[in-house]
């Protein structure tokens, strides 16, 4: 295929999971052909307004919101003012593109994603969306028609999307993090961390805000006097809102040892090879990366996010027999046991790796490229 230069606009955002796989499109985009011209545009006050401009990425922000479920004042207010919000940047979106004169629009799911491919779509514009989740989004649900191609990180999409528009890709995640770690990197990883090779290694990430449930399960467990955690050291990620709770519980434990605690992890590359058994979360974004590293892993899906799609992500895994799933109401009794058993268990844990590894899609991004091309 020939890769020549083109125009795209990349639409979506609201948090790391579409964020990231966003700017990962785009950087292959720009690998492939380093004259294509990219715009992203995100909505005002997102993450996406700080994220993508650091990543080099010029952005356009458009004044939508989401509704909110929770009843207060608040969120009645804001309620109120989303159909005009809607209205508002469908016309700025078309203003947009006018400027712009794109090729193509990506559309990656999140706030700004609706009215910017709402607006392209209806300008004759060809477009793709790309749905990290197992269960849709919202905004995607609502495009599906209106596009050309629906780029998916899992089996039986059909029941959301037309079938004949859905390309399996997987999803784009960081090239540290699209292999499963070497001998070489692992060694990295002990000196970096400050942890003992021979011991059994468990890390605990609760998402780029930390996990409060996965924070109160350890909490539990350490209350508990550590049961069963001999001769296991633990990389523990509370998240930046948690750390001054966790610092000053952790100052009450100074018997506690062999627990290294950290509000944000700059290099999860390394904790990934570290661990031998990981728990966490599952975010598409996450879910993916820990099935290309190929780590054994317990989820916890967060019931705090629409359609409760983490659950649907993690029992992608789980009915292959590639992750094991502990509910989030279960987690303050049952998450370290669970994830101290599997530690025990090295032929599990292999099984575990195997099948997780087999469900990787690494080569998500250039994919997704192929198939903005096909459009174009």
């Amino acid at each position: 295929m020939e890769y020549k230069p083109i125009r795209v606009i990349i639409s979506g955002g609201g948090t790391g999971g579409h964020i990231f796989p966003a700017v990962s499109i785009a950087n292959k985009l720009k690998q492939l052909n380093a004259a294509t011209e990219i715009l992203f545009v995100g909505a005002e006050g997102k993450m996406e307004m700080e994220k993508v401009p650091a990543e080099g990425y010029a952005i356009k922000g458009l004044p939508m919101v989401g509704m909110q479920r929770q009843f207060n004042m608040k969120n009645l207010l804001n309620n109120l003012t989303v159909p005009f919000r809607v209205l508002d940047s469908i016309r700025r979106a078309r203003a947009i593109v006018r400027e712009f004169k794109p090729d193509v629009a990506v559309g990656v799911g999140g706030f700004a994603s609706a009215p910017l491919l709402w607006a392209a779509t209806g300008m004759k514009i060809p477009a793709v969306i790309q749905e990290q989740n197992g269960f849709a989004g919202l905004t995607n649900k609502l495009l599906g028609g209106r596009v050309q191609s629906i780029c998916v990180a899992y089996e039986g999409m059909d029941k959301f999307f037309p079938a004949d528009k859905i390309v399996m890709s997987g999803n784009p995640i960081r090239a540290a993090v699209s292999s499963p770690a070497t001998p070489e990197m692992k060694a990295e990883a002990m000196e970096y961390y400050k942890l003992t090779p021979g011991a059994k290694h468990l890390f605990i990430v609760g998402g780029s805000l930390g996990s409060g449930t996965l924070n109160r399960a350890m909490k539990h467990w350490i209350q508990d006097g550590c049961q069963d955690g001999e001769g296991v050291e633990i990389i523990w990620q509370c998240g930046k809102y948690y750390k001054k709770d966790i610092d000053a519980f952790m100052a009450a434990h100074p018997q506690v040892k062999g627990i290294v605690h950290y509000d944000f992890i700059a290099r999860m590359d390394l904790a990934y090879a570290a661990a031998d058994v990981v728990v966490s979360r599952s975010g598409a974004s996450t879910v993916s990366e820990l099935c290309a590293m190929g780590k054994a892993t317990v989820f916890v899906p967060s019931p705090n996010v629409a359609e409760d799609h983490q659950t649907h992500n993690a029992m992608a895994l789980v009915r292959k027999d590639a992750a094991m799933l502990v509910k989030d109401s279960e987690a303050m009794d049952e998450l370290l046991p669970t994830a101290l058993g599997l530690l025990k268990s090295p032929e599990r844990i292999a099984v575990l790796e195997k099948n997780a590894r087999a469900m990787a899609l690494t080569d998500a991004a250039q994919t997704i490229c192929d198939e903005i091309y096909k459009l174009v």
